[in-house]
């Protein structure tokens, strides 16, 4: 059996500067890329602005390369990294006005270690290449994928294996201006109450909201003008589902039993939505409104003789009455007739 003698002091000095050597050796900068969230949702409408956010690690010098893909619209830029790891892109409201409606495609494309974008967009040409200057495919021009195929194409493009970056992805979509009303039903004088709805207008834009009674007209200065409603302004808030969401509160203590209209507009966007609802003196939220009671009135007039008893009562109010029966007048007792009769013959045969 071979032996080896101990290490001595200079061999132990050796492995520990070969040791202090590996430890100091840095090791390969881990990227990592978190997909961003458009505008706080899913849904915008033309003429918002769209803000791509997220994180990415490893502090690209050349940044990240952002490419929008949708129907007739395409868009290849970069954005810078931040300090803390995050990156915005802000999509501007003249992109977006002019945007068709439908979903719309952003891949987020990190360069990776070798610090270069390997699959790039030739605006002069309108194609994608790779690092070796290979085409892939027309991004815009004649002859051009459309929009779910260009997307595709390049996530496929990106996630080869030959292929050293790596790429995030988020999808929006872009609809015309909306504004929608939740159920709101009739209430008393005096309710409090809030009327919401739904809208893909962006976060922070803001909503005139006008309540008027539907019988309300315009008066001169001389005259009560009867006014009854509220107005004020709200801005949207995130919501959920793709879209968001926003409220007013409303007091009915000034309000007079009518009908109501609501009427909603949007100030940064030309969109207007109205509804309906009624105030009334009974019933409010989910309660019940009964009808007053009716009371009849039977009017008789005095018998007279000979004459026939009226009855009057209201319209539609049924009335029983009994006709009391008649009796008949008694007969002349036969004796006093036979009496009289005899009576007479005595007196003629005396004369």
């Amino acid at each position: 059996m071979t032996t080896y003698p101990a290490p001595g002091n200079a061999h132990r000095i050796i492995y520990l500067l070969l040791l202090a050597i590996a430890i100091s050796i840095p090791c390969a900068t881990a990227v990592t890329l978190t997909p961003g969230s458009s505008a706080t949702t899913t849904t915008i409408s033309q003429g918002d602005p769209v803000y791509i956010r997220g994180i990415a690690t490893g502090h690209p010098q050349v940044g990240l390369q952002v490419w929008f893909i949708g129907y007739n619209f395409a868009k290849v830029t970069t954005v810078q990294v931040n300090d803390d790891n995050s990156y915005e892109y802000e999509l501007k409201k003249t992109d977006t006005a002019n945007l068709a409606s439908g979903q719309y495609f952003v891949l987020i494309q990190h360069p990776m270690m070798n610090g270069r974008f390997d699959v790039v967009y030739d605006a002069s040409s309108g194609v994608v290449k790779d690092h070796n200057n290979k085409i892939l495919y027309q991004f815009t021009g004649g002859g051009k994928l459309q929009s779910p195929d260009a997307a595709t194409a390049l996530i496929k493009a990106v996630s080869s294996q030959n292929i050293d970056d790596t790429f995030a992805s988020v999808s929006f979509y872009v609809s015309q201006p909306t504004i929608t009303f939740n159920p709101i039903g009739d209430k008393s004088p005096g309710d409090k109450f809030t009327i919401k709805g739904i809208t893909n207008l962006a976060v922070d834009d803001n909503l005139m909201v006008e309540i008027y009674s539907s019988s309300f007209v315009p008066t001169s200065k001389t005259q009560s003008s009867g006014f009854s409603g509220a107005s004020g302004m709200v801005k949207v808030v995130s919501g959920s589902g793709g879209m968001n969401t926003w409220s007013f509160d409303v007091d009915t203590s000034t309000f007079a039993p009518d009908e109501y209209l609501v009427k909603v507009s949007g100030v940064e966007q030309n969109v207007v939505a109205s509804t309906r609802f009624n105030v009334v003196q009974c019933g409010g939220s989910g309660g019940t409104c009964s009808v007053p009671t009716i009371s009849s009135t039977v009017t008789t007039i005095p018998a007279v003789t000979n004459a026939t008893t009226v009855i009057t009562t209201l319209p539609d109010t049924p009335v029983s009455a009994s006709v009391p029966a008649t009796t008949q007048p008694a007969p002349v007792p036969v004796a006093v007739c036979l009496g009289s009769i005899a009576a007479i013959l005595l007196i003629r045969r005396i004369l």
